[in-house]
């Protein structure tokens, strides 16, 4: 078995996109996607900049959102003199949540932040101290901590795989009327069962009385730092393929070959494969069967 002459190396965001992992398996093209991409930490190092990007993003876009001619309530995050700063909840303490809640107290704002991993409460705590509340995420604290915020980034990642949606229809209904939701998590499917993707040119709209930001392609409104910020990142990998091949660069390399989600017909990522009720393959299984 040949390789393919037709080879994909970007953010491919399969897991939500049954229609993009369908024309690409009929395609014949070997697919490396940057978000499966791992390294000897076991983190994401070709996601993690735009994540980084992302999350400083959010509190940008939330904070325009609160303004009253977007919808919002009304609110400036950091408050003034006599008045109290707005709250600022984000579900998920990763990159992009550490990065959002690096922004929103810069700001002033109240912040807390969820995770169901105390290695990651822990990490922010560290960091932070009394400037962020860290709280173990459970649907019980989400609807209490949801219903009193004023944003709520969504900064939920399941790696590879779609975002579970951890806010309901009915939880958005009852928030406060004007707060804002950004669901950073919109590229793999959004972790907020009202939101939908929107563009930079149409970037909300309005759900309940909560205005949604539901942007794809946050970096891409940076579109200059996000490109040195990813060039950074992606050219040792970039490099490899290059002087190396394809094929040699994946055999060598455990953590590029952990971004091989499609590959000659067959799917390579498991999780992928498992949100689309499809069968995978292990990478070593088919690189073993390629010239």
């Amino acid at each position: 078995m040949a390789w393919s002459a037709s080879h994909i190396v970007h953010y491919l965001h399969l897991a939500p996109d049954r229609a993009q992992t369908q024309d690409l398996l009929d395609s014949g093209a070997t697919c490396i996607a940057y978000e499966t991409v791992t390294d000897a930490q076991g983190r994401l190092p070709l996601l993690a900049p735009m994540s980084e990007v992302a999350g400083r993003l959010a509190i940008q876009a939330g904070a325009s959102a609160l303004e009253r001619s977007r919808g919002g309530r009304g609110v400036l995050l950091g408050g003034v003199a006599g008045v109290e700063p707005g709250r600022v909840l984000i579900i998920g303490g990763g990159v992009v949540g550490f990065n959002a809640a690096q922004m929103a107290v810069g700001l002033g704002a109240d912040v807390t932040v969820l995770d169901q991993s105390l290695d990651v409460l822990r990490t922010l705590e560290r960091h932070f101290g009394n400037r962020v509340k860290t709280l173990y995420s459970t649907t019980e604290t989400i609807e209490l901590q949801a219903l009193a915020a004023d944003l709520l980034i969504g900064a939920v990642l399941l790696p590879g795989a779609a975002a579970p949606k951890l806010v309901s229809a009915d939880l958005v209904r009852r928030m406060k009327e004007g707060s804002a939701i950004v669901d950073v998590a919109i590229d793999q499917g959004g972790c907020i069962a009202t939101s939908r993707p929107t563009t930079h040119a149409d970037p909300t709209y309005i759900v309940d009385g909560v205005v949604h930001y539901c942007v794809a392609n946050m970096p891409g409104a940076v579109a200059r730092t996000s490109t040195l910020a990813l060039n950074h990142a992606t050219l040792p990998f970039v490099l490899a393929l290059a002087d190396q091949g394809v094929g040699p660069a994946l055999r060598a390399d455990e953590h590029l070959r952990q971004g091989l989600n499609i590959c000659r017909g067959r799917i390579t990522n498991a999780s992928v494969a498992l949100a689309h009720g499809l069968r995978s393959e292990s990478p070593e299984q088919v690189l073993a069967e390629l010239d």
